[in-house]
C-alpha cells in the first residue's frame, strides 16, 4: 500500500513558545516568569533558577516589542556612521555598546557612505522605528535633516567633529584644529613642503575639515603659496589605495618633503609600499596619518599620526544620551575630548 503525502508540521510545533508555556514547564505562575524577566533580583534564587532553566530549554524569546509598546520605550539607540569596516568607528561603537547594553539598550546601525542625502533618508527611516536616542557621526547635516531631528524631539548626540551649534549634545574634537596642529608640528621639525592626500568628496566633511586645517597652517607658514593637494576621492579606502596614492603624490608633487594623509589607512598603505618602490621614509619623503590605527603602531617605520580617543568618544556619547533619555539636562552637553600628535619614525 503506497504511502500518502507527508504530513505537514503540526500547528503546535510551529507556534511561538509563550510565557504561559514557560510557566507551565517551571511549575510557577506567568506573573513569576514575568518578574524573573523584569526584576530578577526580587525573585527567590531557587525559583529564578527554575524559571531560567525553563526559558533555556523551551527556547522562549520575550516579546520586547509588546513590552516596549506598553512602556512607550523602544530601548533602541539608532546609530549612524559613514562607513562599515572602519577600525575607528568600530571602537566608538564598542564604547557606545559598553555603556548602553547594561542599561538594556541595543544599537540599531545604519551607514551613509558619505552621502548627505542618504543620511537624511536613513535618519527618517530610523526615526520611524521610534528609537529612544540617536547617535550621529559628524556635525554637518542638511538643513532639512536638522529640522527633522529637532521636530522629532528625540535625544541626539553628535560625535567625531566639533561645532558651536550642535543639534542637541556633542562629544568630539576639532578635525580642523587637529590637522593644523599636525602641520605646525611638522613645520617645527623642518618640513617646508607638505602635501595633503585625502578625500575631497562633498559628503566627507571630516576630511574636508582636515584639509581646511592643512590649508590654514600652510597659509600661515608660507603665505601666498597654493597648498599641494592630491584628491583621493576616487580611491577606495584601502591599503592598496595608499600604495597607489604614494606614487600619484610623488609624481604630481616631486618637491614635497612630507605626505600628510587624511587617514591612517592610506598612510599605512603608502608606508607598506614604499620599500618595494625604492622610496626611503622619511629620507626621501616623510609620511603622516590621522587616527592612530593599531597598524600605525606596528608598521615599520612607525607612523606619525593624530591620535584620537575613539572608544572614549563612544562611552561619553552613551553617557550623555542616557542622561537625555532619562529627561535630565547634562551639566556639560558639549564635550571636547581633544587629540594628540604621535611622532614616530615616519617623520
Amino acid at each position: 500500500m503506497g504511502s500518502g503525502p507527508a504530513a505537514g508540521p503540526r500547528r503546535a510545533s510551529t507556534r511561538s513558545v509563550t510565557l504561559r508555556d514557560v510557566a507551565a514547564r517551571a511549575g510557577v505562575s506567568s506573573q513569576t516568569v514575568s518578574r524573573v524577566l523584569r526584576i530578577p533580583d526580587e525573585v527567590a534564587p531557587h525559583t529564578r533558577e527554575r524559571v531560567e532553566a525553563a526559558i533555556r530549554e523551551s527556547g522562549y524569546v520575550p516579546n520586547l516589542a509588546a513590552r516596549n509598546l506598553a512602556s512607550n520605550r523602544s530601548k533602541i539607540v539608532a546609530t549612524v556612521i559613514p562607513a562599515l569596516g572602519s577600525e575607528l568607528f568600530s571602537e566608538t561603537l564598542t564604547g557606545l555598546s559598553a555603556v548602553l547594553s547594561p542599561e538594556g539598550y541595543q544599537l540599531l546601525l545604519g551607514y551613509t557612505d558619505y552621502d548627505d542625502e542618504r543620511e537624511e533618508d536613513l535618519i527618517r527611516s530610523l526615526l520611524g522605528r521610534r528609537p529612544d536616542g540617536i547617535c550621529l557621526t559628524g556635525t554637518v547635516h542638511r538643513r532639512s535633516t536638522v529640522a527633522m531631528l529637532r521636530t522629532a524631539g528625540v535625544p541626539v548626540v553628535e560625535t567625531w567633529d566639533w561645532t558651536d551649534s550642535p543639534v542637541d549634545t556633542l562629544v568630539g574634537f576639532s578635525n580642523e584644529r587637529a590637522m593644523h596642529a599636525m602641520v605646525s608640528s611638522l613645520h617645527e621639525s623642518g618640513y617646508r613642503e607638505p602635501c595633503f592626500v585625502g578625500s575631497l568628496l562633498a559628503g566627507d566633511h571630516r576630511s574636508l575639515r582636515r584639509l581646511a586645517g592643512f590649508r590654514r597652517a600652510v597659509d600661515a607658514f608660507r603665505p601666498g603659496r597654493e597648498p599641494r593637494v592630491v584628491d583621493a576621492s576616487e580611491y577606495p579606502l584601502t591599503l592598496e589605495s595608499g600604495a597607489r596614492l604614494l606614487d600619484a603624490a610623488r609624481r604630481a608633487h616631486p618637491a614635497a618633503d612630507v605626505l600628510v594623509f587624511s587617514t591612517d589607512v592610506l598612510a599605512c598603505g603608502a608606508l607598506l609600499a614604499a620599500g618595494s618602490a625604492g622610496v626611503r621614509v622619511p629620507e626621501d619623503v616623510a609620511v603622516t596619518g590621522f587616527g592612530d590605527f593599531e597598524l600605525s603602531r606596528v608598521v615599520r617605520p612607525g607612523l606619525t599620526t593624530v591620535s584620537l580617543p575613539n572608544a572614549r568618544i563612544g562611552r561619553e556619547a552613551a553617557a550623555l544620551l542616557l542622561q537625555r533619555m532619562r529627561g535630565e539636562s547634562p551639566a556639560v552637553p558639549a564635550l571636547d575630548l581633544g587629540f594628540e600628535i604621535r611622532r614616530r619614525q615616519s617623520t
